[in-house]
């Protein structure tokens, strides 16, 4: 019986070790890019028309009247020595981003954002306007009704959603131009790692060759890969990519603390380890409270003041009351309460070599460190040569 259980154990055991190791792994898609397979950024800009009066000032928005009177000329009107008074018109900046393989005639979605004074693109419409990429040439124009927040507002309140001055059109652009890569006729591509690292890298080259079972990938840097097309898959580099973007590789990663003193942020990896150290944590509190109480004298005390004497108050400063013989009727007295809080009670704590993430996280609890304090203590950790790892703060 005794053999039963234990061998049901390490059966157990096992089967959590597996699944904790294969937990760890990641597919090669998720922590890596194939070359050539990218967005492109486009931006351009134009103008929104149709707005109920929350357009920019053309007064003092120039760079509107202009945009506005070369828009009219081209249409045949001719505005230029016309005293433009309309606010209907906003002028935007077009963003989009063109996803990679698009083709001619393909719909993308854009956003569109005011750079004058406009107050709200509620109920605008973006007239046709070209999208560049870095090159300069147009790759897509935008058209369409913007979706954007809105502001509603009362002599006591308002109610507020969204941006009003930034809006989005969805499918608003059509795609004019594409970006020339053909994948079929390629000898060998390149796998760019996310977080680049020469472990990383490395294995992934040893998953491919394991797969393809031959020495087609090799790392040449911490972030590239580099994979010949076996035979096997010449013309048909899509079906090559497909079977390497589901292999599974465990990521490897520094060790490394990123820390946001704005917000109080601590993340640490796993692979964080301290030599033996001692820490102790302690701030001093001074606590100042004011309490402060009125005196009412007894209505026949000597100098009283009010009905019972016949004479009236006349007030004074800090709610004392005198009567006009100088007598005090009503008097404030402070009450001051200082506390000091030393935390005497927080001890030194030692924390031995190479212990891990969790002990250190526990160990650092136990003293009842806070998020900023706790920036501190591994800032003096790190100055003292006991954190094996790296700080970055962002």
């Amino acid at each position: 019986m005794m053999r039963l259980v234990r061998a049901l154990a390490l059966a157990l055991a096992a089967l959590l070790g597996v699944s904790g190791a294969a937990g760890a792994a990641s597919r090669i898609k998720d922590i890596a890019d194939f070359e050539g397979v990218r967005d492109n950024l486009l931006v351009g800009y134009g103008l929104v028309v149709g707005l109920n009066g929350t357009g920019d000032s053309l007064n003092r928005s120039i760079f509107t009247r202009e945009s506005l009177i070369g828009m009219l000329e081209r249409l045949g009107v001719n505005a230029r020595e016309t005293a433009l008074r309309t606010n209907n018109v906003a002028a935007v900046m077009v963003t989009a981003t063109l996803p990679p393989f698009a083709r001619q005639g393909t719909r993308i979605d854009i956003n569109v954002s005011a750079i004058g004074d406009a107050k709200s693109l509620l109920g605008g419409t973006l007239l046709v306007t070209p999208l560049l990429g870095a090159d300069g040439e147009v790759y897509a124009v935008g058209q369409g009704t913007v979706a954007t927040g809105y502001v509603a507002k009362g002599q006591a309140a308002s109610v507020t959603k969204g941006v009003p001055t930034s809006g989005r059109v969805s499918n608003g652009a059509i795609v004019e131009r594409e970006v020339g890569f053909e994948m079929a006729d390629l000898k060998n591509m390149r796998l760019m790692l996310r977080n680049p690292d020469l472990t990383t890298a490395r294995r992934i080259a040893q998953a491919v060759n394991a797969f393809v079972r031959a020495p087609a990938a090799r790392a040449i840097d911490p972030a590239t890969v580099v994979v010949e097309v076996p035979e096997r898959y010449n013309g048909d580099v899509v079906a090559l990519i497909t079977d390497i973007e589901q292999l599974q590789v465990e990521p490897d990663q520094s060790a490394r603390v990123v820390i946001d003193e704005q917000n109080g942020v601590i993340v640490m990896g796993e692979n964080v380890r301290i030599s033996t150290v001692a820490i102790a944590q302690g701030n001093l509190t001074v606590r100042v409270t004011e309490t402060p109480q009125v005196s009412q004298p007894n209505p026949f005390a000597p100098g009283a003041a009010g009905p019972q004497a016949g004479l009236p108050f006349a007030p004074g400063q800090d709610g004392v009351q005198f009567a006009p013989g100088g007598g005090a009727a009503t008097t404030v007295v402070p009450r001051t309460q200082v506390d000091v809080d030393e935390q005497s009670q927080n001890r030194l704590a030692v924390l031995p070599e190479g212990v891990s993430l969790r002990e250190l996280v526990n160990g650092l609890n136990a003293l009842g460190v806070g998020p900023r304090d706790m920036i501190s203590i591994l800032q003096a950790i790190k100055a003292a040569g006991a954190l094996q790892a790296e700080i970055e703060l962002m």
